[in-house]
Order: C-alpha cells, then structure tokens, then sequence
C-alpha cells in the first residue's frame, strides 16, 4: 500500500501588478504535472535549484497550499518540518513552547509528556529551558524548534532545508533522527541542497526543474545527472577579452577550469579519482617573480586548504607570456562537498594582489554507496578525508576464542 501517491499536481500563481499600473496579473507555473509515488520506509530526496518548486511540493502535500490541478493520496497522518520554529511564542518560556509547538504539530498532551524528556536532552540546553524564547540565541530556538519536530511520529514526514541548524554535532544528531525515522517504517521526504547529504540518507531521489519532474529515480543515478547538468560550466570559468579579465598591468587571469588527468572539464568527482584545478593567465610585465595560489571551500564555508607552490617557476623571474599550471589532488583526499576555488597571483617586496577571483570554479565531489566506504556513509566532519595506511594488529585474549569473549 503507497503511502503517498502524487498524480499530476500543479501549482499556479497568480502575481498582481504593482500599484497604479495597468498591467496585466502575471502568472507563474511553480509546478507542472509532478507524478511519483512513495512506499512505507522510503527516505526520498527532493533536489534542484532554487526556485525549481520543491518547497512549494511540501507546502502542497502537507495542505498549507491547494493544488491548481492534479490530486494527492495520503495514507497516515502528515508531520511536516517546513520553516523551523514555527508557532513558537517569543515570550513563552523554552519548555512552554515545547508544549504549544508539539500540539501545532499534531501531538496530543499525553503524546507530548511521554516524549518530553527525549525533546529536552536532543535539544542540549536543559539549564535554559524556563527562560523566555526570546532571550535564545538563533542557535538555541532551532535547536529547540527542530527537536520538538523531530519527535513527531507521523506516517509522512515532510522535511525542508533543516539542516542548516546548528553546529556539526547537532547536525549529526539531526541526520541520524531522519535516518531512524526511515527504518521505521515512516515515509521521508526531504528537501536539501546537500547533495551528499541526500546521498547518505536516501535511497531514491526526484529532481524538479522549472517545476517540472526531470529525473526519478535511484539517488545516486539522479544526484549524478543533476550535478552534472547543473556544474557543466561551473566547472570552467574563461575570460576572452584580455581588457576585462581580472588583474592589472602585471598579470591577467584568462582561464580556470577543473580537469581529469584526461584533461577532461569536470563538474562532478568521483571521492577516489584525481583532478587538477587548471590556471591559465599571462605575464605582461617581464622580470617579475610571482606566485599563484588557490583555496578550496566546501558549502558549509571553512576554508578546507590553501596552496601556492608552482614548480617549476616556483621563486622565478618569468617572462612575458601565457602559462598554464595545474594543481593535482589525488584521489581520496578531499571531502565529499560541494567545492568552490579561489584562485589569485601575488608578488612580493612589496606583496601586491594582482588578481583574486573568488569562487573561480564549483564542483561536486560525490561519495557514492559502495565507495572507499563501502555502504557506510554519512556526515563526516572536516574539508579533507585523505585514504591513510593503518597498521592493525590483532591478540586474542586469554581464556577465549578469536571469535570474541567466552
């Protein structure tokens, strides 16, 4: 029996003129003719640009809009987590509000004292719990709000962009409650950014484009087309006119792009393969000692690692000219993220910045099932993951077998 059955919903919206102009009501299809189905136990990701429709399919199925067309079949009661926090009241104090935005969500008073203990220590803040919300820090109110919606037991959990919330402990802890609602036979759908996340929590995935459905399926076969599609040219970045490239009478920057050792553009890397970051600029000024440098973000924001060695001009006066150079990483050395470069050319005595290209090149690296880790993936903290050589040593211990404790 599905517990969700989506036939050919769409969603129009109807937008009025501005005041005092005579202009037609404009409208706009967020969604057209979505189909799918979701079984018992199904975690499905729903992913794609902004704009693509996915918050509006949630506010749809959890009846905060109508359909314009289509229908929605629902067996079970429908939890959602779509704007954290919520029906919470800023002079109520944390515990109260516990209780206001339980029942919000569903949960009867006897559902709620049963679960309240669980709520208090997911959140992690007991000692704050009878101040007024409105003393909370922003961490503190979403940490609270997604915890008391994180223990809703609806049939069908509806989850939007929620993890966001808190430090990366508290994310982890966030993941592994979704995680545990899966197995247990609930129905999940969730809306993220993260591609990895999707990948480490569900096992099919729908992707929305223009509000349309593009790709169902398998999660690893639909995150790989959409980051495909969607970093094709975010993985290049070219400057044609010389005039208009970053940089000064020095040096300008004329191209950067992320390569295979093919020397293949790539937008989307497999955790263990190689890449390179190629920098191609020219040198207008003879006689001048630079270095090119790079750092690497992921999505989250921390700088994952900075480098600037370019043999073998490393320390070189260079001449006139177009170079190209090319920073190699080996394969299962950075995270799975989405990444981001800056790319720049200084020189020193005195240090001046000749370019500085923030965000240069984007690109995916994708830790699929059955990888370095086999199937045991999610959240791992840090921007680099490097395959390091362990040295395990095994003893039995006296009085047992080496098949563990007598």
């Amino acid at each position: 029996m599905k517990s969700l059955s989506i036939q050919s919903v769409s969603k129009e919206f109807v937008l009025s003129a501005k005041q005092g102009r005579r202009q037609p009501a404009r409208r706009l299809m967020a969604l057209e003719d979505v189909t799918f189905d979701a079984e018992p136990g199904d975690v499905i990701g729903i992913i794609g640009r902004n704009g693509a429709g996915k918050s509006t399919l949630l506010k749809i199925i959890s009846r905060i809009l109508r359909p314009t067309r289509g229908r929605i079949e629902l067996n079970g009661r429908v939890g959602s987590l779509l704007e954290v926090g919520t029906g919470f009241h800023p002079d109520l104090t944390g515990r109260e509000n516990i209780f206001l935005n339980a029942a919000i969500l569903g949960m009867n008073r006897s559902e709620i004292l049963k679960k309240l203990d669980e709520i208090i220590a997911f959140a992690g803040f007991e000692d704050h719990l009878d101040e007024p919300v409105k003393h909370y820090s922003t961490g503190m109110y979403m940490r609270l709000a997604f915890s008391v919606a994180a223990h809703v037991e609806p049939e069908i959990l509806l989850i939007d962009e929620v993890l966001a919330v808190g430090d990366a402990d508290f994310q982890r802890k966030c993941l592994d409650r979704i995680e545990q609602v899966g197995q247990h036979g609930q129905t999940v759908l969730f809306v993220s950014h993260s591609i990895h996340t999707v990948l480490s929590l569900c096992r099919r995935a729908v992707l929305l484009e223009k509000g349309r459905v593009v790709a169902c399926g398998p999660a690893p076969e639909v995150a790989a087309f959409y980051m495909e599609s969607s970093a094709r040219h975010g993985a290049e970045h070219r400057y044609p006119n010389r005039s208009e490239a970053p940089g000064d009478s020095v040096a300008r920057l004329r191209a950067v792009r992320v390569c295979s050792p093919g020397g293949e553009t790539l937008g989307t890397i497999d955790i263990g393969s190689p890449f390179g970051v190629e920098m191609e600029f020219e040198i207008l000024t003879p006689g001048m000692v630079v270095f090119p440098s790079l750092v690497v973000y992921n999505q989250w924001g921390p700088i994952c690692f900075s480098t600037d060695v370019d043999t073998p001009w490393h320390g070189r006066p260079r001449p006139v000219g177009h170079y190209r150079t090319v920073a190699w990483f080996p394969g299962n050395f950075v995270s799975a993220a989405k990444l981001t470069v800056t790319v720049a050319l200084h020189s020193f005595s005195p240090h001046t910045e000749h370019f500085r290209e923030p965000e240069a090149v984007h690109f995916q690296v994708l830790e699929t099932p059955g990888g370095c880790r086999g199937n045991f993936t999610g959240y791992i903290d840090g921007g680099i993951r490097p395959w390091l050589h362990w040295d395990v040593e095994h003893h039995p211990l006296k009085g047992t077998d080496s098949g563990g404790a007598a």
